[in-house]
């Protein structure tokens, strides 16, 4: 019985169709970090969008570069710090808490420039370089930032954010989103827009927020966009979203498991093909 399995082996290694390993970096923020993390979303989710990839394709290595509340230009500035390893792909995921944090979006120009870290445009612009520096064959795959509703971080209520529904510092979230679109069309990236998806917008990503009504001050469930002037007071209130109210996000921002399935879906095929590249006789 151990014949047919020793012939087969000596097959595989005589024509090299034993599968290759790919290597794969996954940079962003919380979103990214929380993937091995689960303990800091009061355990509301089980698994992120690199271990559901990884899970569907066991030949992918990957490695986590998520950092909490990090920009695109906090990881442009810092890279060098950051210990990011060779790969065969990386995934960028940031932009949401560059448009929070009020930093300048710039222009096309600005990364055609190579402008450097004062706009979040050049700041993509610098990451992208050092990651061709690292392996300049790597694929690399852009993500866009999610739409968010009011984030309320389940372990420090004071912690909170208005949702993507309106302007921070002039700036309004979609145009991050469109700027990564419009990079990853000029560099011929693969890009997974989730900005746009159907399904992620603002009116799925909870199904309701638990506050108290202004009239009875008793609680009471408010869909979007109902609950966006109904104040919230981090001191005494209840957290605004229970369990039942999870849907895309457990928080308003951060994904929720179906959240994470719903990234995962748009990440399959594009690693599916990479696989099947890398992995064809030569």
């Amino acid at each position: 019985m151990k014949k047919p399995f020793l012939f087969l082996a000596c097959l595989i290694l005589s024509f090299g169709f034993a599968p290759k390993s790919l290597t794969w970096v996954a940079i962003g923020d919380s979103i990214t970090y929380l993937n091995d993390h689960q303990n800091e979303t009061g355990d509301r989710i089980t698994k992120g969008y690199l271990t559901l990839v990884t899970d569907k394709f066991p030949d992918i290595q990957v490695t986590n570069k998520g950092y909490n509340g990090w920009t695109a230009v906090k990881i442009a500035t810092d890279f060098d710090k950051l210990s990011i390893p060779k790969a065969d792909v990386y995934s960028i995921f940031l932009g949401t808490n560059d448009w929070w944090g009020g930093k300048p979006l710039g222009t096309m120009k600005d990364y055609q420039n190579n402008t450097g870290t004062s706009t979040v445009y050049g700041a993509f612009k610098v990451i992208i370089n050092n990651l061709r520096s690292l392996n300049d064959q790597a694929e690399i795959v852009l993500i866009t930032p999610m739409q968010r509703v009011d984030f309320v971080y389940i372990n420090d209520f004071k912690n909170n954010a208005y949702g993507s529904y309106r302007e921070k510092n002039g700036q309004i979230l979609e145009q991050f989103a469109n700027a990564i679109v419009a990079i990853g069309k000029a560099e011929n990236f693969q890009v997974v827009d989730l900005y746009h998806r159907k399904g992620m917008d603002h009116a799925h990503l909870v199904k309701f927020k638990r506050l108290k009504d202004p009239e009875t001050g008793e609680y009471k469930k408010f869909k979007y966009p109902d609950f966006i002037d109904v104040s919230f007071d981090p001191a005494t209130d209840e957290y605004p979203y229970p369990e039942k109210s999870i849907n895309v996000t457990y928080d308003g921002l951060h994904p929720s498991d179906k959240g994470y399935r719903l990234i995962s879906k748009e990440l399959f095929p594009i690693f599916k093909k990479v696989l099947q590249e890398t992995q064809a006789p030569q």
